[in-house]
Order: structure tokens, then sequence, then C-alpha cells
């Protein structure tokens, strides 16, 4: 049975947060004098002299609409990379505990918990690309605290099984992790509606992809109240700033374009796979449910290298264990699809 109290660093839990002046009161006020900001406004067109709401309502009740999630279960970060560096900071004692990575997936995992100096332990996919649920079994320990799961997965592009996961959540006394920054791409359903099942749940998602924000850093994490209420007691006080809750409110209101972009991005892709499998040079192409597909080559460096020659920027991900000779292609407008493909025809 999962017992956050089990799992959360005995300093988090007497924490007591930083309280910012808007913290104090709820509503909106005719005058401002808490929180010692320039009262004139600001040399820009737009006015940003006031400190931002901290905990982002507005654009939390917009998520609320669109994915059907309480606020209370959803916390905004500067990029996914906050949450995740949150649930290490908030759950992790470092050079005491582990979490489990299974590799090839995202980078950041590994990152954030060297910085946080947290051991990692590491089960990689089998050659399906699928959980190894033996070897994760055999990982855990009394001081494994998070499993993090990318699905679709990065840099491979499938979706993760979802009854192995389920058979995580149910095992594991700490938090699984599902980062979901590319379900939008995906014919696989959001672990969003298992929130209520499993406590120790952890859906991250993002605005950077599908929604095109990734300039406005805006990550999202669906938990249980109590999950949230720890990762809003550890954050920065004003981590997500004015101008990208405004931005990104704005584009929330937008949902029909998205969904067209979508669709032509899968179109695309399955295009893209299509013209790809007559090169030579390409010995497979791996199943996507995101925005690019991962491509076994016989020259994966040499190919990268020709790209960037003529202005084209693709992943080399060809030293990844598991992916080599690959190299990952982000699914582009139908003129750089195009582009992409004119090239790589007079590649030798």
């Amino acid at each position: 049975m999962f017992d956050i109290n089990k799992i959360l660093r005995p300093n988090i839990k007497t924490l007591k947060p930083y309280s910012s002046a808007r913290d104090e009161f709820q509503g909106e006020a005719s005058v401002y004098l808490d929180a010692n900001e320039n009262a004139f406004g600001s040399p820009l067109a737009t006015n940003y002299n006031r400190y931002p709401d901290p905990l982002q309502y507005a654009v939390k009740r917009r998520l609320m609409e669109i994915k059907g999630v309480p606020i209370r279960n959803i916390f905004l970060g500067n990029g996914s990379d906050e949450a995740i560096d949150i649930l290490f900071r908030s759950f992790c004692t470092p050079g005491v505990d582990n979490v489990i990575l299974v590799p090839p997936t995202y980078g950041m995992y590994e990152v954030s918990a060297n910085i946080n100096d947290v051991a990692t332990r590491k089960v990689n996919l089998t050659t399906e690309y699928q959980l190894d649920l033996d070897g994760i079994a055999e990982a855990i320990d009394d001081h494994t605290k998070l499993i993090f799961i990318c699905s679709p997965n990065n840099p491979t592009g499938n979706s993760i099984e979802r009854a192995d996961i389920e058979t995580l959540l149910a095992n594991f006394k700490g938090i699984v992790v599902v980062d979901e920054a590319y379900i939008n791409f995906s014919r696989q359903k959001s672990f969003i509606q298992e929130l209520t099942e499993y406590a120790n749940l952890v859906v991250l998602q993002t605005l950077s992809k599908a929604w095109g924000l990734a300039g406005l850093r805006v990550g999202m994490a669906f938990a249980s109240e109590e999950i949230i209420e720890v990762m809003n007691r550890v954050k920065p006080p004003y981590n997500i700033n004015e101008a990208s809750q405004q931005l990104a409110l704005e584009a929330l209101q937008n949902i029909e374009q998205i969904n067209a972009w979508i669709k032509e991005t899968l179109t695309e892709r399955d295009k893209l796979v299509l013209q790809l499998k007559d090169l030579s040079f390409v010995t497979e192409i791996y199943p996507s449910d995101a925005n690019f597909i991962l491509v076994k080559t016989t020259d994966a460096r040499g190919i990268y290298d020709y790209l960037v020659s003529n202005g084209i920027i693709v992943r080399d991900r060809s030293k990844v264990e598991l992916c080599e000779g690959s190299i990952r292609i982000t699914i582009g407008t139908p003129q750089e699809n195009d582009t992409l493909i004119q090239t790589l025809k007079n590649f030798k």
C-alpha cells in the first residue's frame, strides 16, 4: 500500500514554504501595496510590474475543463523538467535513495538524479522497447522512491504496454512517474484517467509539443492532492511568469487548431515513413506514437553530418544503448519534410 509519508523526505515533511504576498488573499483588489512592486507600471506595452499568480489558477481552470482533472490535482512547472526536479527534491534523500530508469529514455531523468545526488538503477527496455518487469522487480529495494516511464517513449517513439505500467502501480510502494509529453500524437489513452485509482501515480504532460509552446516553458503534473500539495510547497513562489501564464491561457482556447495540426503531423509522419523506406541506407523504421520517428541506418553519423552541412538538423542517437545506428527525425511541415527527403536522396 502506498503511503506518501513513508517516502517523503523528513525535511520536506516539516518544510514551511515561503509565503508570498499573493498567497495571503484570494480574488482581485483595486490597490496593491503589499509586494513592493513598481506601482507606475513597466516600459512594455503590457504591464508586467505585478507578480504573477503563484498557483496559476486561471490556467489550471482551463486545463480542468480540457483534461477533466480538478485544480487540486494539477501542478504547473517551468517546463516538465521543474516537475521532475521537484519530485527528486521532495522524495529522494541525497546519497541514500535511488530511482529506476528504463533506457533508452528521456535523458533529463538521469541529469536531475545526478544534480540531486540520487543513485540511478537502470533496467534496459527489451529489444521490443518494452518494460523488463522482472528486471525492475529485482532492482527495487527499500530505498527506491521513483520509477520513471516515458510513454510514448523518447527516443524510440513507441507506447509502453499499459498493463505493464499498471502492474508497477499496483505493486510498487513508491511513485511511478508516467511522462506523457507526446500523448497528443498517440492512439493510447492518457493515464490521467487512472489518478483516482492509483495514489502513487504522477502523470507528466507539457505544452511544448502538440501545443507548440516550447518557448514559454510550461509543464504539467497530474497527481493525487497530497502529492500536488508537496510539489506546491517545494516549488519557488512565482515559478510560472505572468507572460507565460497569459499566453498559455490564450493558446488553450484554440483546441481546434491544435487538433488540426496533430492530424496533419500524423499524416506527414505516415508519408515520411513510406518515403524513408525507399532509401537504400535505411534499414529499419520503428513504429511511432509520437511526432518523431527513430530510423536505423547504415551510417548514422555520416547522415547526420551530411544533413547538418545542408542546414538540416536531426538528432544522432547512434550512441544510445539499443538505438545503435539510429537517428531521430522530428516530423516537420510538409515543406520541411520534402526538403529532408530530397536532400537524403543525394546522400552517398
